[in-house]
């Protein structure tokens, strides 16, 4: 059976990471035991604006974390979050900000989003988010094809997002490495880069990599998609012995290969796994895939069917980034309900994620989880907005790998939050102030504090054009 000789391949890769010694004559060895898949030759040069302290004072607070508070404050400083609570005393030169009536969130994440390489206006020559010439590319990043003047960035920080996750298209069965962005304005892609997060591994499954290639070769069934996901991953396999200078002693590591440098990556857990997956009888096979090459699924995509195993996606650890209501577009999502993010979300330990995939919907994430708020209420389940927030803030930074430095309001995370005019899952709040790393970067009042992307510079206030040109 396959099952074995894989297990064996990836214990062994463990094993020889994890082995150490202390004598001199190892250490050139140790040094270069360092994965060719964690190598970034384009790092992040991202840097915080700076700002004095900021207090925000008597504000409804939703931490994140499952709590709320009435009447409390929040002090930023050097970038971070240093106290959340009441009485909170300003230090000297701190900006004080009255949010009596307002909420604060944390800042908004959105997992799922093609800004930078579907950007706006939607062109042809802007169409850099699927590498449609051949049903594998690992090889291929998101983030070079990341456009940072994109205006959707900053209508985006109008609506409260403060970190999103670009990924590639879903035209293939394994379309590449995602990159996690600060949304921050910025003249390159790599000054937005968030720092020491993991990449994500956009896959897909069912329609769309069988429409694109089924003239082109194949895949043209779902056997076929299948039987390509288990090729990639045997190969990489067989390339991550190879890099450990396979078994005898003199054995040489292999050559380098990018494609199998992402999938070594996915398997050894240093990279995380994300896949485009509407139907639940796919998503059980992705999850029985995962079992036999030793990955884990980080979240499944759009899952219109999510509800139907919530509970396996809960003991497997996989979250559900889904839509709040849109199915029916294809066969694969035809049997949607509103209440999928809701019953995910309400299975014991499940992660349940409100996503975007759309440059327009980006910016009212907020609203798109009041409806599930609404929906789930229709069929007696309770939600609190402090609950709710946490499916567009602390559990998107999980299943993306951030969650220790931002996604929820406490001492020693990321100074990411939003200042709402009342309830953010109405469909009158707006996002007044929003921070990023302590700094306001948007003021809804505050026009200086509106940043405009420079392709906008000069044109008119008509809406720019939008369109995505790819698979979705």
């Amino acid at each position: 059976m396959l099952l074995k000789p894989i297990v064996a391949v990836i214990a062994t890769v463990l094993i020889a990471g994890c082995a150490s010694s202390a004598t001199k004559s190892d250490a050139p060895a140790a040094a270069s035991a360092r994965p060719s898949w964690l190598d970034d030759p384009y790092p992040s040069t991202y840097q915080r604006v700076q700002s004095p302290p900021v207090l925000i004072t008597g504000a409804t607070v939703l931490t994140g974390t499952g709590t709320r508070l009435e009447n409390a404050d929040v002090l930023l400083q050097d970038g971070k979050v240093v106290a959340v609570g009441t009485g909170l005393q300003a230090p000297a030169g701190a900006t004080r900000v009255d949010a009596q009536g307002k909420w604060v969130t944390p800042g908004i994440i959105d997992i799922h989003s093609h800004l930078g390489v579907y950007p706006s206006p939607g062109m042809s020559a802007h169409s850099d988010g699927n590498e449609m010439t051949g049903p594998v590319t690992p090889n291929v990043w998101a983030e070079h094809s990341i456009w940072p003047q994109d205006p959707g960035f900053l209508t985006a920080l109008a609506g409260g997002i403060t970190s999103l996750q670009v990924l590639p298209g879903s035209a293939n069965l394994i379309g590449g490495r995602g990159a996690t962005l600060k949304n921050v304005p910025s003249t390159t892609y790599q000054s937005m880069k968030f720092p020491g997060a993991p990449w994500g591994l956009k896959m897909a499954c069912g329609e769309n990599p069988k429409r694109v290639y089924g003239q082109k070769g194949g895949p043209a069934t779902r056997m076929a998609n299948v039987a390509g996901y288990r090729a990639a991953f045997i190969e990489a396999a067989d390339y991550m012995k190879k890099q450990k200078g396979g078994e005898g002693k003199d054995a040489e590591p292999g050559k380098r290969d990018l494609k199998n440098d992402t999938l070594a990556g996915a398997i050894n857990g240093d990279i995380r796994v994300h896949i485009h997956c509407y139907r639940a009888d796919e998503m059980a096979t992705m999850l029985d895939l995962a079992k036999e090459f030793g990955f884990k699924i980080s979240a499944f995509h759009h899952g219109v069917e999510a509800y139907k195993i919530a509970d396996k996606l809960a003991a497997a650890g996989t979250c559900g980034a889904l839509w709040a209501d849109w199915w029916g577009f294809k066969m694969e999502a035809f049997d949607g309900i509103q209440e999928n993010i809701a019953l995910v979300d309400r299975a014991p330990n499940g992660c349940a994620i409100v996503h975007s995939d759309s440059e327009e919907g980006i910016q009212r994430l907020n609203q798109e989880a009041a409806k599930v708020i609404a929906n789930a209420h229709r069929i007696g389940i309770d939600i609190t907005p402090e609950h709710a927030i946490v499916w567009i803030t602390q559990n998107p930074a999980k299943a993306m790998g951030i969650d220790g430095m931002t996604g929820t309001l406490e001492p020693g995370k990321m100074g990411d939050l939003v200042v709402w005019n009342g309830n953010p899952f109405t469909v009158y709040a707006h996002a007044e102030q929003v921070y990023v790393d302590g700094a306001r970067l948007y003021d809804r009042n505050d026009p200086s504090r509106q940043p405009k992307s420079d392709f906008m510079l000069g044109q008119d206030d008509s809406p720019a054009q939008s369109g995505r040109g790819g698979v979705r």
